[in-house]
């Protein structure tokens, strides 16, 4: 089956609001016309970025969509700095990223919480982005497969065959994320193979074919037409590289390229 490649950038803690809108202008206008039907290019800003990302992407009708880091497992209430789901979507979310391993590690999020969260985006109708991977010992170790397939089956626990369909899973090798560091291409479509195996386990084969399974590990212009290339990598959760607006748009023109 083909599928469209995601190419979803990641700005973690970076660029104020007014910052946001320079990168998302430039992004757009960047895009070849020609490519906007070939992949689906996404922002992932900071909370504080939202409004005017929304404001922008919906007045000018531009070709990207956008989401958030995070969201909370509850709906309303006494719950102080927490974002709810219901918030999200009044903001026009697509998407929603969950279990990041920057959450999983600095915020201690297990298994458990990241299903949590993205059972709260599928209720308020967003597209959860699940993210999942091994750190170095463990990939050093050799059971970089076997870690990353519990934590699929732990973070999908309680999905359906419905909400699956929407869902999206990010494989991130930790030791890659930030570093400069890349899983090889074979290393990444191993991994990447193993997911779509896990999900046609749980799910049947057509909703395990139809899931878009990206890659999240220092992708940049320069790797992203090897990884998009292989046949279970059908896109990439963009870190650093998404910052630049320009950049962000060659990169996904070359992903786009690479399933051509």
């Amino acid at each position: 089956m083909a599928r469209k490649p995601l190419i979803a950038g990641n700005w973690k803690m970076n660029l104020n609001h007014l910052e946001a809108i320079g990168v998302v202008q430039k992004l757009a206008f960047a895009l070849p016309k020609e490519y906007q039907d070939k992949v689906d290019v996404a922002v992932i800003p900071p909370f504080t970025d939202l409004r005017s990302v929304q404001t922008l992407v919906e007045g000018d009708k531009l070709p990207v969509t956008y989401g958030a880091q995070d969201v909370s497992v509850h709906e309303s209430g006494a719950y102080t700095g927490e974002i709810s789901a219901a918030m999200l979507a009044k903001l026009g979310c697509t998407w929603v990223v969950v279990g990041h391993s920057e959450r999983r590690d600095y915020h201690a999020e297990d298994d458990a919480t990241v299903a949590a969260k993205a059972k709260a985006a599928l209720r308020a109708g967003m597209d959860p982005i699940v993210c999942v991977g091994e750190p170095l010992e463990v990939r050093e170790a050799g059971g970089h497969v076997d870690h990353v397939v519990a934590q699929v089956r732990a973070s999908l626990d309680g999905l359906g065959e419905a909400d699956l369909a929407r869902t999206v899973i990010a494989y991130e090798p930790v030791w890659a994320i930030g570093t400069g560091k890349v899983a090889s291409s074979a290393d990444a479509q191993e991994v990447c193979h193993a997911i779509r195996a896990t999900v046609a386990e749980i799910a049947g084969e057509a909703t395990a074919e139809g899931m878009r399974i990206l890659y999240g590990g220092s992708m940049k212009v320069d790797n992203v037409a090897e990884l998009v290339a292989q046949p279970d990598v059908d896109g990439g959760l963009v870190g650093g590289a998404s910052l630049d607006g320009e950049g962000f748009a060659r990169l996904a023109a070359l992903a786009a390229d690479a399933v051509a």
